[in-house]
C-alpha cells in the first residue's frame, strides 16, 4: 500500500556520506528515512524532502529537511505542498552565501507565499499548504514553520514537539489561521535549536495527530533506529491500524525521520567553513603561489581589491583571481560586499557574463576565481574597428543587453556598465566583467546600493540619480547600458554636461540630449528616439524594463536608413504628386 508518490521523487539522492567523505568535507553527517501511504483515490496531499548539498555550499548554507501538507485533497490542491517543498529546497541554496540562515529562508518563504497567494486568487482551487522547514548548519538547527504540520525531536527518552499548530476552532471545525499562500502577508514561526549527536527529528502531518501517542512514537522509532525507512514504515502501519480500530477514515499518512549522526567540530581548522571567515590573502607578486595557484601577472591593484592572472600548477589552466586588498581591516564593509560579488559570479549563468571557476582544492584564503578571457575592452575594440557597421555595433549592444538581463533576473544591479567593463573576446563575443559595485536590488534598500559606488567613483555613463543620491533600481542600469550603446554608435556622450558632475536636482535642466543622428547619420530617427527615452534624466520616464529596451533595439536593427538613391526617388515621387495636385487645382479654377 506504500505509494511511490510525488513526495519521494522530489528528494535528493543519498545524503549520507561515508566516513572518508565526511573527514574531507568536515561537515554535518545525517541519515534520513521516509514513508507515505495514500488510501483510495484521495490523491496526494503531502510532500517531503531532505537536501544536503556538496561542499562548499554546505558550509555556507547547511542542509535542510522539509514537510508540506495541502489543506484539501486533490491533485491541484496538492500542488501547493509539492511546489512549496521543491521551490524552497532549490531557492534557499541559491541565496547569497553570506546571508544568514534566517534572512535567506525568510526571503524565500515570503516570495513563495506571495506566489501561492496570487495563484489562489486566480484559480478556483485553493493554493494553500502548511510547511515546516528545518535547516541544519554546523551545530545548530533552524525551524521555519507555517500551518499545522508537525515537527518533533527525540533526544534520548525526551520526545518534544517543536512546531505550533496554527489553527482556529470555529463551530467544531478546525481552520488554518496561518499557512503558505493563505494571505498576502505571512508571519513565520522561527526557532533556533542546538544540535546534539544522535538527535532524531520526526516530520509528519496533522492526519497522524489523533492516532499515535508520544510513547508510541518513541517505541516504534527506538525499536530499530538503525533503519529509518523501516521505522517510518512502522509508524505508517501503526497509524493506519489505530485509525481503523477507532473507525476513522484512513487518512494519507506521511512520516519523515532525520537523524544527526555526526556534527562538525567547532574548532575545526578545515578551510572553507564560510568564505567570509577566511583570511585575506597577502600581497602577491609574479611567481608567488597560493592554494596551488601560481601568480603570472598582476592585473590590478586598487584600495579595495587585487586582481591577478594565475595558473594552476597541476592542470596549467589559466584563471583570474580576485581578492580583497590586504590593507582592508576585517571590519571593512567592502568584505561583506566582496562575498556578494562572489555569489554573483558563481550564480549568474550566461555566456555573456564572465564565468566563475570552482577551485580544485580547498581555499585557505578569501578570493574567487574567474575564467581567463583574452580580448579587448569595448573601448579598445571601437578604436581598432572604426569602420564597423551599424549592424555589427547593434549586435554587440544586443549581447551586452542579454548580459545585463541575466543579472536583473537574479535581482542584481551591476551599477558600472561602461565600455571599460565590457570585453570582446577572440571570437567577437561580448563578456560583461567587473562586479566591484554590484548589489542586490532589494537587499538593503535602494539608496545603500548607490553608496557602494561612491568609493569606486561615478563614471560619465552613470545615471544622474547616483550623483544626486536618489533611489536607484534596474532603470539605473538601463541608463548605463543605453549610454554605452549611444557611445558605441556615435563615439560621443548623450549630454554635454555629464551626469557625474551633477550636484543638485536643478542641474537636471542643463541636461540637453544630443541627437545620435548628428554624430552618426546611419542612426534612424526611430533608433534615436529609443535611445533618447532610455537616457531620460528622469528615471521614471525610461523604459519600465530593460527587456523592453533591448526588444526595441533588436526590432530596429534590421531597419536600415534610406540611402541617397532611395531618398532621391522619394523626393521625385512626392514632387510629382505635388505637381499633379497643383495641375488639378488650376483646372478647377479654369473650369469655373
Amino acid at each position: 500500500m506504500l505509494c511511490a508518490c510525488l513526495t519521494l521523487t522530489v528528494q535528493s539522492v543519498a545524503v549520507r556520506l561515508s566516513r572518508e567523505e565526511y573527514v574531507a568535507h568536515a561537515q554535518l553527517l545525517i541519515s534520513y528515512g521516509q514513508a507515505l501511504v495514500t488510501p483510495g483515490r484521495c490523491g496526494h496531499r503531502s510532500a517531503m524532502t531532505v537536501r544536503l548539498p556538496d561542499k562548499p555550499l554546505i558550509h555556507a548554507k547547511g542542509g535542510c529537511a522539509l514537510m508540506g501538507d495541502a489543506v484539501a485533497p486533490g491533485a491541484r490542491a496538492g500542488q501547493a505542498a509539492a511546489l512549496g517543498v521543491r521551490a524552497f529546497a532549490a531557492d534557499y541554496f541559491s541565496t547569497p552565501d553570506h546571508w544568514s540562515v534566517k534572512r535567506s529562508a525568510t526571503r524565500v518563504l515570503q516570495a513563495l507565499n506571495g506566489w501561492c497567494h496570487g495563484q489562489s486568487r486566480r484559480r478556483e482551487t485553493s493554493f494553500v499548504a502548511s510547511l515546516s522547514a528545518l535547516i541544519f548548519r554546523r551545530q545548530s538547527a533552524y525551524l521555519f514553520h507555517l500551518g499545522d504540520t508537525l515537527v518533533f525531536r527525540l533526544r534520548g527518552a525526551e520526545f518534544e514537539q517543536l512546531s505550533a499548530d496554527h489553527v482556529t476552532d470555529l463551530g467544531g471545525y478546525r481552520y488554518l489561521s496561518r499557512a503558505l499562500g493563505l494571505d498576502n502577508n505571512v508571519d513565520i514561526d522561527y526557532t533556533e535549536l542546538a544540535l546534539k549527536q544522535g538527535d532524531i527529528f520526526l516530520f509528519t502531518t496533522q492526519a497522524a495527530a489523533g492516532t499515535l501517542l508520544p510513547s508510541d512514537y518513541v517505541r516504534l522509532i527506538r525499536q530499530d533506529a538503525s533503519d529509518l525507512n523501516a521505522a517510518c514504515q512502522r509508524l505508517v502501519d501503526e497509524a493506519t491500524a489505530r485509525a481503523r480500530e477507532r473507525g476513522y477514515a484512513v487518512a494519507p499518512f506521511c512520516f519523515q525521520l532525520v537523524r544527526i549522526d555526526e556534527l562538525p567540530d567547532v574548532q575545526s581548522d578545515e578551510p572553507g567553513l564560510v568564505y567570509g571567515e577566511l583570511p585575506i590573502p597577502p600581497e602577491l607578486a609574479p611567481g608567488d603561489r597560493l592554494d596551488g595557484l601560481e601568480v603570472t601577472e598582476v592585473l590590478s591593484r586598487t584600495a579595495q581589491s587585487r586582481v591577478y592572472r594565475v595558473r594552476d600548477v597541476h592542470t596549467r589552466a589559466e584563471m583570474v583571481m580576485k581578492a580583497p586588498s590586504p590593507e582592508l581591516s576585517l571590519r571593512n564593509a567592502y568584505l561583506t560586499h566582496f562575498l556578494l560579488q562572489q555569489w554573483v559570479v558563481e550564480r549568474i549563468k550566461s555566456p555573456f557574463v564572465v564565468r566563475a571557476i570552482q577551485p580544485s582544492r580547498p581555499r585557505h584564503y578569501l578570493y574567487y576565481l574567474l575564467g581567463s578571457i583574452r580580448g579587448d575592452t569595448l573601448r579598445t575594440w571601437a578604436a581598432r574597428h572604426p569602420q564597423a557597421t551599424l549592424e555589427q555595433r547593434l549586435e554587440m549592444a544586443d549581447q551586452l543587453g542579454r548580459a545585463v538581463q541575466a543579472l536583473h533576473r537574479r535581482g542584481v544591479l551591476h551599477q558600472q556598465i561602461n565600455p571599460d567593463n565590457v570585453l570582446i573576446d577572440e571570437h567577437g563575443k561580448v563578456v560583461l566583467i567587473d562586479f566591484g559595485a554590484c548589489h542586490l536590488h532589494d537587499a538593503d534598500g535602494h539608496r545603500q546600493s548607490g553608496e557602494l559606488l561612491r568609493p569606486i567613483g561615478f563614471t560619465v555613463h552613470s545615471a544622474p540619480e547616483y550623483a544626486l543620491g536618489d533611489a536607484i533600481g534596474q532603470r539605473s542600469d538601463q541608463y548605463g547600458y543605453a549610454s554605452t550603446v549611444y557611445w558605441l554608435l556615435t563615439g560621443q556622450l548623450p549630454y554635454r554636461l555629464t551626469p557625474d558632475r551633477l550636484r543638485q536636482h536643478t542641474d537636471l535642466e542643463s541636461l540637453s540630449y544630443r541627437s545620435a543622428r548628428s554624430a552618426n547619420p546611419e542612426v534612424t530617427p526611430a533608433l534615436d528616439d529609443i535611445l533618447r527615452r532610455a537616457l531620460d534624466p528622469q528615471r521614471a520616464l525610461r523604459f519600465r524594463r530593460l527587456s523592453e529596451l533591448t526588444f526595441a533595439l533588436q526590432k530596429r536593427r534590421h531597419v536600415s536608413p534610406p540611402d541617397a538613391a532611395q531618398r532621391a526617388d522619394a523626393r521625385r515621387f512626392w514632387q510629382g504628386v505635388a505637381g499633379i495636385l497643383l495641375l488639378l487645382l488650376v483646372l478647377s479654377w479654369v473650369l469655373r
